[in-house]
C-alpha cells in the first residue's frame, strides 16, 4: 500500500483570523491516541475554542474538540483533553518569549494531515478590538468590490 502524501485539511479556525491579528505561525506535530487519529481521518474536529500554552518547557494544546471514535470501545479518548505539541526547543523558547509580552496568545489555525501525520498550524496572535474587526470587514468588502469591477471590465 503506497504511503499517504500531500496535505489534507481536517479543520480550520476561521474565527481566529477574524478575532486576532496573526503575527507569526508555526507548524507543530500532535501527540494523539489511536482513536483520535481514526476520528480525525473521518474529518471530524473543531478548533473553535482552542488555545495553546507553554508549561514547563513543553507546548500544550487545550480545548480542541476531537469527538470520540464511533467504533471505539472502552479505549476511546476524552474529546477535549489537553494534547502535547511537538516543536523544536528553539520554537518553544520563541513562543514562550512572545507570550510573556502582554496581549499575545497562541491559537490554532488549522488541523491537517501532512504526508500521513497529524499537524496543527498555530499562530502567535494579538486580540483585535471591535473597531479593528469592522475595519477588517470594510477592507475585505472593498477588495471584493474592486475584484468584481475588474472582472466585469475585462469582459
Amino acid at each position: 500500500m503506497p504511503r499517504e502524501t500531500g496535505r489534507k485539511v481536517i479543520a480550520q479556525n476561521k474565527r481566529a483570523r477574524h478575532d486576532y491579528h496573526v503575527e507569526d505561525t508555526f507548524e507543530a506535530g500532535l501527540v494523539l491516541q489511536g482513536t483520535e487519529v481514526k476520528s480525525l481521518r473521518e474529518g471530524r474536529a473543531s478548533l473553535a475554542d482552542g488555545y495553546a500554552t507553554i508549561d514547563g518547557g513543553e507546548a500544550w494544546l487545550f480545548n480542541v474538540h476531537i469527538p470520540e471514535y464511533t467504533q471505539g470501545t472502552w479505549t476511546n479518548h476524552a474529546a477535549r483533553r489537553k494534547r502535547k505539541l511537538l516543536l523544536h526547543r528553539k520554537e518553544i523558547d520563541k513562543l514562550a518569549a512572545k507570550t510573556k509580552e502582554g496581549g499575545l496568545t497562541i491559537v490554532p489555525l488549522q488541523l491537517y494531515f501532512k504526508d500521513g501525520r497529524a499537524k496543527v498550524e498555530i499562530a502567535v496572535a494579538r486580540g483585535k478590538k471591535d473597531w479593528d474587526k469592522r475595519q477588517s470587514l470594510a477592507e475585505q468588502q472593498a477588495k471584493r468590490e474592486m475584484a468584481r469591477v475588474l472582472r466585469h471590465r475585462s469582459r
